[in-house]
């Protein structure tokens, strides 16, 4: 079972990693602009590094249950694949925003879309699974047969 969930978990360790260094991120900009807590506003560059932080947080949750219901679900490589590219956009959001305000929105986007990929193969993997279990119906199989994933049996 483990090796089935091990890349899941190395995913899941560096968004953790990357989520503490936005932390950290806001506790220099405090420092660096003199803006003690629990005060959120400051100057435009703390402000930015603020909401950076606090907007990447925010949607942590939804990119870690994403990640692992599309992993157990459907693919763990593919849902490793997508996460990583999701932490990408994210690392490249939050400098992007620290910059300035129109430097958040490429990246914004890309992790978005990132981000709504994770959620279909999660949907997907757990329609799948469910009308396997209850309906004896191997949709995940089809889908691949039809593509011409796998060969026919």
């Amino acid at each position: 079972m483990l090796d089935q969930v091990v890349l899941l978990a190395a995913v899941t360790v560096l968004g953790l990693l990357e989520q503490a260094y936005f932390s950290l991120q806001v506790i220099y900009a405090r420092r660096k602009y003199s803006v003690s807590p629990p005060a959120t506003t400051g100057p435009p560059e703390f402000e930015r590094i603020f909401r950076a932080q606090a907007n990447c947080s925010e949607y942590f949750p939804i990119f870690v249950f994403s990640l692992w219901l599309a992993g157990v679900f459907f693919s763990q490589v593919l849902a490793v694949v997508f996460g990583l590219l999701y932490l990408y956009g994210r690392f490249r959001y939050f400098h992007g925003y620290a910059e300035s305000s129109k430097g958040r929105l490429e990246p914004l986007y890309f992790s978005a879309k990132m981000q709504w990929v994770l959620i279909a193969l999660a949907g997907l993997g757990v329609i799948c699974t469910l009308t396997q279990v209850y309906l004896g119906l191997d949709l995940l199989h089809t889908f691949s047969h039809v593509l011409g994933l796998t060969e026919h049996t």
